[in-house]
């Protein structure tokens, strides 16, 4: 499991990765974007709450996100995310939550 300086490394490449800003994540989560800073600069921890919602966000299984060694691909964003509000971004956890679904699914069925 990743330690609280390693997990805010790892939201910081998946948030530049899919060209998202602090302030966007910090609307979806619902802080204020001081505490995205703290948390990728290591100085502050998330809830377990928050880590379910960066997870489907960014498409990746919980244990995926938190791991050392990233064992999933995430789903990448294919919109330019500099437009996208915190509504946008709900909408696409939703829709990335029901695609690991999707793969979970296929998984347990033996089609993968």
């Amino acid at each position: 499991m990743l330690d609280g300086k390693a997990l805010g490394a790892r939201v910081k490449e998946l948030r530049e990765k899919n060209s998202i800003t602090q302030n966007q994540i910090a609307e979806y989560l619902k802080v204020d974007q001081s505490h995205i800073s703290k948390l990728e600069n290591g100085q502050r921890q998330l809830s377990m709450l928050l880590v379910e919602k960066l997870s489907r966000l960014f498409g990746l299984p919980v244990e995926s996100l938190l791991e050392e060694r990233d064992s999933c691909e995430h789903i990448p964003f294919a919109m330019r995310a500099q437009q996208l509000n915190p509504e946008d971004l709900e909408l696409l956890a939703a829709i990335n939550q029901i695609a690991l679904n999707l793969k979970d699914m296929q998984k347990l069925a033996g089609n993968r």
